[in-house]
């Protein structure tokens, strides 16, 4: 499959101040890729050949299933049954009923959305620490994000190290743990807010303020998922 699939202009994830950047990117990787599965994939005998084997896991399986491409889906699935009937279950020298729970295990664990999405986000990744080494305007758009998940924040601090930042590594460490730190205080803050608002002392104030969704923001940060 093209590698383009699984990329994107990291500078127009940036350009957007809303929620984790690294969120949106995976997200947006995500939307293509099934798209792509479910449309011109179809036509190509590698990919055929590689979803057939690691098939995909049950949130990407979800997210296929409410998409428009329902045929396209039962095609795959037709083949990838086919696949784990002729693989897995035929009967073979030294297929072991254990052998056959191993083989079993390796598919229901693997997602071709998945290795794609992780793929494509390790190289996205490594274009943000080459972005921000080289590029002033990237890094005033990285210092002014307004957050980047748990996930995320993981990541990206994890990963750069001096080979990939030698002049501004302390500086996006420095910033990335600054944007990161202010959020976890600023989504505490409203979740206070949004508690004391069931206090009796509070009943018919009405004004919940930023709180009112601070539950569902809250799980979507610790979660990585927008």
């Amino acid at each position: 499959m093209r590698d383009d699939i699984c990329t994107i202009p990291v500078s127009e994830v940036f350009e957007v101040s809303d929620g984790c950047p690294l969120c949106r990117m995976k997200h947006t990787v995500e939307e293509h890729l099934i798209t792509y599965i479910l449309g011109d994939a179809m036509m190509e005998p590698d990919v055929r050949i590689e979803t057939n084997r690691v098939g995909f896991c049950s949130e990407h399986f979800d997210k296929m299933m409410a998409s428009r491409g329902r045929l396209q889906l039962a095609l795959m699935l037709e083949t990838h049954i086919k696949e784990i009937s002729e693989q897995i279950f035929a009967k073979k020298m030294f297929n072991s009923a254990d052998k056959k729970a191993d083989n079993v295990k390796k598919v229901i664990d693997s997602c071709f959305i998945c290795e794609k999405v992780n793929w494509g986000m390790e190289r996205m990744i490594d274009t943000i620490y080459r972005c921000y080494e080289k590029e002033r305007d990237f890094r005033e758009l990285f210092n002014n994000q307004p957050q980047f998940c748990m996930h995320h924040f993981e990541q990206l601090i994890s990963s750069a190290d001096k080979k990939k930042m030698p002049k501004y590594l302390s500086e996006f460490k420095e910033n990335l743990t600054r944007i990161t730190a202010d959020y976890v205080k600023s989504l505490g803050n409203d979740l206070n807010k949004y508690c004391s608002m069931y206090d009796y002392r509070n009943a018919g104030k009405g004004d919940w303020g930023n709180s009112a969704d601070s539950v569902e923001r809250a799980v979507s940060y610790l979660t990585g998922k927008i």
